[in-house]
């Protein structure tokens, strides 16, 4: 199939992929919202101070529709 591929930017971008490396690496962190990040740092926090709700009991919560 790639011998038959004729486009110089496909063929670039599929021996990208397949060397492992990309045209530019992007952290998602630099991605999101100053409001998605002040969400996770509270979210951080939470988990810290211990607010948070076990696996377990989350899970049996939803059983029904998981």
């Amino acid at each position: 199939m790639i011998d038959k591929i004729t486009d110089s930017n496909i063929l670039n971008a599929v021996k990208m992929l397949l060397s492992g490396k990309t045209a530019k690496q992007v952290d998602w962190w630099d991605t999101i919202s100053d409001e998605e990040r002040a969400e996770i740092g509270q979210g951080l926090a939470e988990a810290d101070s211990g607010e948070v709700i076990p696996h377990e009991e989350v899970m049996a919560k939803y059983k029904k529709w998981l």
